[in-house]
């Protein structure tokens, strides 16, 4: 385990709901954009069902969770956000989405690209980890290594793009820290901005989040920290 100390000059999040890179990586995108790193994040499904009361009205939360997100990714200081609208519990690794994906990085020519990892399934026997966020891990997988780096898959795509690192967050197999001790206050308010998903307990969230990141921080040194699996694809 080590500290990453890294200034990238673009950035790209890929993460399946609207609340997930604040909370796998908010601090880290925070720090990078304060210095003037282009942050990019794209959400991958609308967030309709990401409740757990019944709620009869799917479209408003969906709404709801858009504007969460603007207001997410406008406190972490990201340069653009999106989200690509697949419905919540449907997205599957298939071709479309690679192509949209391998588009996206293509587009934006990130050096940096953070996403779950698609290998951790179950959390100390109390949680299966997210369909969604397999999917969406095992997705950015496959665009990234190899299919944005070569030209020859999805052409119409644009100009092949090397991502040199990929960090992926949410593993069983963490390798890098990175150091989030100045951010994270913001990456907290960030998560807080994903009102829908606090169930009225922020206080309990906002202890969470601190908690985690200082458990992450332990190893390696830091009074805060982000684990990552890292990748190293261009070095």
């Amino acid at each position: 385990m080590r500290v990453l100390r890294l200034t990238p000059r673009t950035v790209l999040a890929v993460y399946a709901h609207p609340d997930d890179a604040d909370v796998a990586a908010g601090g880290a995108l925070a720090q990078w954009a304060s210095e003037g790193c282009d942050v990019h994040l794209i959400v991958l499904c609308d967030g309709a069902k990401g409740s757990h009361a019944p709620v009869s009205d799917t479209t408003s939360l969906r709404d709801r969770r858009r504007e969460e997100l603007a207001v997410a990714a406008d406190l972490l200081g990201a340069r653009s956000a999106i989200s690509l609208e697949y419905p919540d519990g449907s997205l599957s690794n298939n071709e479309s989405l690679r192509e949209a994906l391998v588009g996206h990085v293509r587009r934006l020519r990130p050096e940096v690209v953070l996403g779950p990892d698609p290998t951790a399934t179950f959390f100390g026997g109390v949680y299966v980890n997210h369909r969604d966020h397999r999917e969406a891990g095992w997705a950015l997988l496959d665009a990234v290594a190899p299919a944005a780096a070569m030209p020859l898959y999805f052409p119409d795509a644009g100009a092949a793009h090397r991502v040199e690192l990929l960090l992926l967050s949410g593993t069983h197999e963490p390798d890098v820290v990175i150091d989030v001790t100045g951010t994270i206050d913001t990456k907290v308010k960030a998560v807080l901005a994903h009102a829908s998903q606090l169930a009225d307990d922020a206080e309990a969230i906002r202890a969470i989040v601190y908690d985690r990141a200082e458990q992450a921080g332990r190893p390696v040194g830091v009074d805060f920290g982000e684990a990552f699996r890292s990748v190293e694809l261009g070095f």
